[in-house]
């Protein structure tokens, strides 16, 4: 019989917090998909259950990737983040690597009856999250580690939702999905700070601990706020509809991540889980995801 202890432990390893924004986010631009793709809100509940199921399928894929990343981290944990439930006893390194196969495995099967499409993008944003935790292990080398990261989760993120009911390879998927890759590019490094002194007892190289925090900072600068100021360039060349104009204000928090990050310079450690920095940075590719799916269903409504 599980105990409480075991439980929280399980609880933990997939990391909650990190699952509730991109299920969130992946129902609205499949919905954004949907009412793109008819030109109407009709029939909507009639698909809710293919919503749901593959938004399972990605929220499952998430933990999978968060738990096998335990695994793999787990010498690195004990060093930054020893509270994680792997350094702290609860649960052992072997239970939490069958926890992330079957979550792979569940996850995978789901996207099977979702379509052929949201099947094969789903099956390469699992080779890329494998990839970053087990050899090659591209968490280790230095700016591929931000690739790995930034293409998952950003271009991939986006276009695996919108081709549950229409064609990712559309200028408007394309345009979420390339913003959204370039900011987490630059922004995904926020993750690093508090891994700093951990990473380079370990061996990976990432720009926090090659540079250090202030000129990483710099470094990324442009990947924060350019991205959002893209949209009232396409605006302005008549690519793109007036209503999305808002999400360029996204501009204002790409530049406070940099300032977190910069003000972060002299106290790399840390008690909490992640720093402001990356706290802010995870709000902004919400809201820039959130907001662009609300304006392309209001388009249609």
């Amino acid at each position: 019989m599980l105990s409480i202890r075991r439980i929280e432990g399980f609880i933990s390893l997939i990391r909650p917090f990190t699952l509730l924004a991109p299920i969130i986010v992946s129902i609205c631009i499949m919905i954004a998909s949907y009412t793109t793709s008819n030109n109407s809100l009709d029939g909507l509940l009639g698909v809710l259950p293919t919503i749901i199921l593959a938004s399972v399928s990605l929220a499952l894929l998430n933990a999978a990737s968060n738990a096998l990343n335990q695994v793999t981290d787990v010498e690195s944990d004990k060093i930054s983040k020893p509270y994680r439930p792997i350094p702290m006893g609860k649960i052992t390194i072997m239970e939490a690597t069958v926890v992330s196969i079957i979550l792979y495995l569940f996850s995978i099967s789901i996207a099977w009856f979702i379509n052929k499409v949201f099947f094969l993008i789903t099956l390469l944003i699992v080779v890329f999250t494998i990839t970053y935790s087990l050899p090659p292990r591209f968490k280790k080398t230095l700016f591929l580690n931000q690739l790995w990261v930034a293409l998952p989760r950003g271009f991939l993120g986006i276009i695996v939702s919108w081709s549950v009911f229409g064609d990712p390879l559309g200028f408007l998927p394309l345009t979420a999905a390339t913003i959204a890759f370039f900011f987490l590019l630059g922004g995904s490094v926020t993750k690093d700070v508090k891994d700093c002194y951990a990473d380079i007892l370990t061996g990976s190289r990432t720009l926090i601990n090659t540079y250090g925090v202030e000129k990483s900072s710099f470094m990324v600068f442009p990947f924060l706020f350019t991205p959002f100021l893209f949209i009232l360039i396409l605006i302005d060349m008549g690519l793109l509809d007036t209503l999305y104009w808002p999400l360029s204000l996204l501009v204002i928090p790409g530049f406070l991540v940099f300032y977190l990050m910069f003000l972060n310079k002299n106290n790399i450690g840390s008690r909490f889980e992640n720093t402001p920095a990356w706290c802010l940075m995870y709000i902004t590719y919400f809201l820039f995801a959130f907001g662009f799916s609300m304006i392309s269903i209001m388009k249609v409504v």
